[in-house]
Parts: structure tokens; C-alpha cells; sequence
């Protein structure tokens, strides 16, 4: 697709002009600006231009969505208007992050963490859903598994499962990679320090509340202090919270020791204080922290259910506007690990499709052909797990659709929560979420992704005939 460079030049203008960039990126679907000052955007002139199908701020950086495979091309040009040098993604965020406050900054920084595992997890997560098509009992046959009766299909089964599980199994050393390079530190110690808190010479953390009932917990000796001898398969707290003891250790012996001995002094002490902490001191106060935060998520949506449902499911869309979604990744990662499942991601495939509906009636709603065409192309992506060009393309810049996306989507998340919906793993959100649900609980699952599909799309058709749909 051709790029007008007249309308580059109309997004820069929207923007404030080439004054007001301090610097510019792109992702697949959006341009990314850190600007000097986001009230000197005019949104309205800005998305009436052909090319942008919304715009958003978000953690410092202003967004404005283009769309996949065209993207690129207006960065070009963008580049070549103002004169501006081709930044990272990572330059935009530094600039971007100074205008962030503590808070801001911390969502950030696990969102800068979790991002980057993503697709391993989502992998894992997919090839898990596969496992369970073909596990799961009573899918294709009565009470009994595929594999049950073509046992030819076993071994191919159990391969997958392996493959599937090897990200979760070593979760703590994704995670240590990530967070260490986060930090400043160098990342392959972070993946040795997420090994180091699985080591198999260590009581799985599975083992551990049965060990403890049984009085066979292994413990060090050291020197009279009696250290827990366990591992911290599925854990996030620990790793993450090592991961920044060892950057900063590592960074400041880095400064003081001499270029001639750094290979000798460095590394091996940075790692032998880091895991002498770890056993110590941050593994079992973290290990006792996540464990007190599954508890307190477990019990709500045990005993609350339909207030969780609703709370989680009428808000998890607000979370994404403001950043604030990342943060529950590592509580549905914590939830897995602990517990053997999550009941927080199955409100986020539902969320997605809420968009996704909503988006879709505006479609029919509307009389512009370009919010049309734009209606039709971002409910596609929301049922597919990718809600950005529906929720601020469209949802958003006309407010009613996403209250209604809002609503269905708690009242799909009400009806899954009353019924115990769980996913084994994190996977693709949207219609094809499903994969990573209990295959057990497909029918409750399915009927809440009939209420996100039709709740939503009724509200907002409804309230645009009743205001005279003038869209």
C-alpha cells in the first residue's frame, strides 16, 4: 500500500509538530512518540486522517495506530518530514520513562520484564491446548482420552506436553534472563540464577506443602542456621526480586574491580552472594509473599465468585488502557505455578471478544464508510486476541461501545467464575482461548464466550438506533 506523504505531514502537524517529538519509533501496528508535550495534540484533527485508525497514550509514550504491513512506510516518511533520527523502541520508552511517576514506573518495569517471555508462555500455552485435545477425556470419546483409544497417539501426546511444559517447568530462568537485563546486570547470570532456584538437587516446590505435613522438608546446615533445601518451580517472586539483588551487586563490583581480574571476581561472586541470599533470606520471605497474594486471589474467587467475575471482567479493559494489565500476568503465572491453573486469563480471552463485539456493531451502526472498514478489520483482530485497533480506533473514540464491551464482559466473567472456569496456561485471547482452558470446562467456557459475543454487540447496536445512529 502507497503512503500519501500529505498525510505524514498531517499526523506530524496533529502532533504538535517536529518540535514536539523528542523521539519516534514503531511497532507492527502503531507509531510510538515521546513528546515534549502530549496537550499540544489535536486527537480530533489526528484521527480524521485516513491513515490513523486511533490514537492513545500510554506509560510516557503517545501511540497513534496505523496498522500492520503500512506502519513501517509512514515511519519512513515520518523520518524523512521532521528530520528526526531512527530510534528504538527502547529510546522512546527512555525518554518516555522520565515523565513517569513511581507508580507508572513500576508497572512499566514488570511490563518491560513479562513482555519479552511472552511468546514462550503464549507457545507454551498453545501446544498445551493441543495436549489437552488430544488428553483430555471426553472430548472425542465417552470418558476416555483420544490417546486412550488410539494409543498410537501416546507417545506423540506426551512429546508435546514436554515441549509445552519445558516454559513453565524453567519459568524462573526466563524470567531471570528478562529482569536481569531489566536491570542493568548481564543476562546470561540471570538465566543461571533462574536454573540455580530449580536445581533438581532441590525439593521441587510442588513436593513442598506435602514435605511439611510429613516433617521431611531437606534443610542446609550452615554453620548452625538451618536453610529450607527447595526449589521455586513456578514461582515469580523470588526470581524477580534476586534478579535485581544480583544486578546491583554485579554492578557495583563491576566498577570496583580491576579489568584484569574481572573474569575471576565478578561472576563468581555475584552468583555465589545472589544464591546465598536466595536460600537465605529472598526466596522464603517472597516464596511466603506469593503464596499469601494466591491465597487472597484463590479465596476471593472461590467464596466471592460473581463479585470477582464481575470486578475483574468489568475492569481488565480499563487495566489495558492504562498499562496496569501487566501486572496481573505475574499473578496468573503465580496462579499456575501454585495452584495448576489460572482463573484470571479466561476473563481476558472474554475481554477480548466483548471488544471485539462491540467494534462490530459499530460497523452496522455506523454510516462512515471509513469507521465501516475500520469496525470490521479491528473486531477480526479482537477475537483474535489483539484488541489495540478496536478499543482505540474505534470502542474508545465514541465512549458508548466500550462501556457496553465493559458490561458484557463482566457478565461473561460473572458466568465463568460462578462456574470455576480455569485455563492450564496463557495462550491467545479471544475465540481461539479456548485451547488453553480444561477442556472439562469447555461448555461453561463457551457459553461465556456466546454471552461476550452477543451482550456487548446488542448494547451497542441498541444504544446507536436508540440515539438515531448518527455515527
Amino acid at each position: 500500500m502507497a503512503v500519501n506523504r500529505q498525510s505524514v505531514e498531517q499526523i506530524v502537524e496533529a502532533i504538535g509538530g517536529k518540535d514536539n517529538i523528542v523521539a519516534a519509533s514503531h511497532c507492527v501496528t502503531r507509531l510510538r512518540f515521546a513528546l515534549k508535550d502530549e496537550s499540544k495534540v489535536d486527537k480530533e484533527k489526528l484521527e480524521s486522517i485516513d491513515l490513523v485508525k486511533g490514537s492513545f497514550s500510554a506509560n510516557g509514550q503517545f501511540q497513534v495506530v496505523i496498522g500492520q504491513g503500512v506502519v513501517d512506510k509512514v515511519y519512513h516518511e515520518l523520518t524523512e518530514i521532521t528530520g528526526i533520527g531512527r530510534a528504538t523502541k527502547q529510546d522512546v520508552k527512555d525518554a518516555a520513562e522520565k515523565k513517569l511517576n513511581p507508580l507508572q514506573r513500576a508497572i512499566k518495569t514488570l511490563a518491560d520484564i513479562f513482555i519479552p517471555i511472552l511468546p514462550a508462555i503464549v507457545t507454551a500455552g498453545l501446544l498445551m491446548g493441543i495436549h489437552n485435545l488430544l488428553a483430555g477425556p471426553g472430548i472425542f470419546y465417552e470418558d476416555q482420552a483420544l490417546i486412550d483409544v488410539h494409543t498410537q497417539w501416546a507417545d506423540l501426546a506426551d512429546i508435546i506436553n514436554l515441549i509445552a511444559n519445558t516454559a513453565f517447568v524453567f519459568l524462573p530462568a526466563l524470567i531471570g534472563w528478562s529482569a536481569v537485563k531489566k536491570f542493568g546486570g548481564s543476562p546470561l547470570l540471570g538465566v543461571v540464577l533462574g536454573l540455580m532456584l530449580v536445581h533438581p538437587a532441590l525439593l521441587n516446590a510442588w513436593a513442598y506443602a506435602e514435605a511439611v505435613q510429613e516433617g521431611t522438608v531437606p534443610t542446609w546446615n550452615l554453620f548452625g542456621l538451618e536453610v529450607s533445601k527447595i526449589g521455586y518451580q513456578g514461582q515469580v517472586l523470588p526470581v524477580l526480586f534476586a534478579a535485581y539483588v544480583l544486578a546491583k551487586v554485579e554492578q557495583f563490583l563491576d566498577r570496583r574491580v580491576p579489568d584484569a581480574f574481572k573474569l575471576l571476581v565478578v561472576a563468581p561472586v555475584t552468583l555465589l552472594l545472589t544464591g546465598f541470599l536466595a536460600f537465605t533470606l529472598i526466596g522464603p520471605v517472597t516464596f511466603a509473599a506469593g503464596n499469601a497474594i494466591t491465597s487472597a486471589f484463590v479465596t476471593l474467587f472461590e467464596h466471592f465468585a460473581l463479585l470477582g467475575g464481575l470486578i475483574y471482567g468489568g475492569l481488565y479493559a480499563v487495566l489495558v488502557v492504562t498499562g496496569m494489565h501487566h501486572t496481573f500476568l505475574a499473578v496468573d503465572l503465580q496462579l499456575i505455578g501454585t495452584i495448576g491453573g489460572t482463573f484470571l486469563w479466561p476473563i481476558l480471552a472474554l475481554s477480548n471478544i466483548s471488544q471485539g463485539s462491540a467494534a462490530l456493531a459499530m460497523m452496522f451502526a455506523s454510516r462512515d464508510k471509513k469507521i465501516k472498514g475500520l469496525s470490521l478489520t479491528s473486531s477480526v483482530s479482537a477475537y483474535l486476541g489483539i484488541t489495540e485497533p478496536a478499543m482505540f480506533g474505534v470502542n474508545l473514540r465514541f465512549k458508548y461501545p466500550f462501556i457496553c464491551a465493559l458490561i458484557g464482559s463482566a457478565t461473561a466473567a460473572a458466568f465463568i467464575t460462578l462456574n470455576q472456569v480455569r485455563a492450564a496456561s496463557i495462550g491467545v485471547g479471544g475465540l481461539p482461548g479456548f485451547l488453553s482452558i480444561f477442556p472439562q470446562q469447555w461448555g461453561a467456557f463457551f457459553i461465556g464466550m456466546a454471552i461476550a459475543l452477543i451482550v456487548p454487540f446488542a448494547l451497542t447496536l441498541g444504544y446507536a438506533k436508540l440515539r438515531g445512529g448518527q455515527v
